[in-house]
């Protein structure tokens, strides 16, 4: 058990300090804003670059982990839809849900977790996860969040190509896409460049902590307290498991199975609470309440349901 803790508690007291200086006053909570935009914009796409570019295009792209992945999230998806379809009280709020089951934050919290489960395998993990939720999981959940919105006479074909080509534009996916560039071409970085992404990308898994820590605080804490909680239970249970079942499935199609070490980087991902930028695309649409009590409530019970799946993979 020492040794489940030695993995929690680093992450979770980095969490907790984060919350601290921003509730004592050493930071302000726009000063989060301004933290998180550093490692989603510089920090993480040197890491994702650093860890695809040094690396054989074979070692990184695995067809196995990524099919096990996409499937994991789409059974999510679908279980998800069902389920709020009959207890969420309107189309938005059973959207908001869908996505909040479904899209984890591989990068603030699930590369911190790799890093001290598999440190050798953190990065290209991260990569992988990151191609899945970006190129397939996150733009089917806002598609349905655009639906909701009543925009049933666009296409959705049109609002998937919108989603996409916004991605294209992020930071994470330019430093992913120019990694694999340089991995495919078989060049090699130079030394200082490479010592620069290093130094880069270590910055990012203890400020990423932190920066989650002190965006809990002063999150609008009066919405829908069932709906959240399901939607908390969702994304720690529904989607871990879904992707424990296709682990168990995918094999007895023919298909390869996965190694151990590549098994619980799967769970572990998909057992993350939700993304970041849940609250902030939750209050664009009036419904910011529900969506930080879920937050809240699944970056909490994280640290006891990441423990218990350490437990029994590890």
């Amino acid at each position: 058990m020492s040794d489940i803790l030695g993995i929690t508690f680093p992450i979770y007291a980095a969490v907790v300090i984060g919350y601290i200086v921003v509730r004592i006053g050493w930071f302000k909570p726009k000063d989060m804003g301004v933290l998180g935009q550093y490692v989603l914009n510089v920090a993480l796409p040197a890491l994702l670059f650093n860890a695809v570019a040094g690396r054989d295009l074979g070692e990184v792209l695995r067809p196995g982990y990524l099919m096990v992945m996409a499937v994991g999230g789409l059974v999510t998806i679908a279980v998800a839809y069902l389920w709020f379809s009959a207890t969420a009280p309107d189309k938005p709020r059973r959207a908001l849900a869908v996505m909040g089951a479904t899209c984890p934050n591989s990068g603030f919290v699930g590369y911190p977790v790799l890093l001290l489960v598999l440190p050798d395998l953190a990065g290209v993990i991260l990569a992988l996860n990151f191609l899945v939720e970006n190129v397939l999981i996150i733009p089917i959940c806002l598609i349905l969040m655009d639906l909701a919105d009543g925009r049933a006479g666009v296409s959705p074909l049109r609002l998937a190509g919108k989603a996409l080509i916004g991605l294209l534009r992020r930071p994470m996916v330019i430093g992913l896409l120019l990694g694999l560039a340089i991995s495919a071409s078989g060049l090699t970085i130079p030394a200082p460049v490479n010592r620069v992404m290093e130094m880069l990308a270590a910055s990012a898994a203890a400020l990423s902590l932190m920066v989650i820590g002190g965006s809990l605080v002063g999150l609008p804490m009066k919405g829908n307290k069932t709906l959240a909680a399901q939607i908390a239970a969702a994304k720690l249970i529904l989607h871990p498991a879904a992707v424990a079942l296709t682990i168990l499935v995918l094999p007895m199609l023919g298909l390869a199975a996965l190694s151990g070490e590549m098994r619980i980087a799967a769970i572990l991902s998909a057992a993350m609470p939700m993304f970041g930028i849940y609250t902030v695309l939750a209050q664009e649409r009036g419904l910011g309440g529900a969506a930080s009590i879920a937050m809240l409530v699944a970056t909490s019970a994280a640290f006891f349901s990441l423990s218990a799946l350490l437990f029994w993979l590890t």
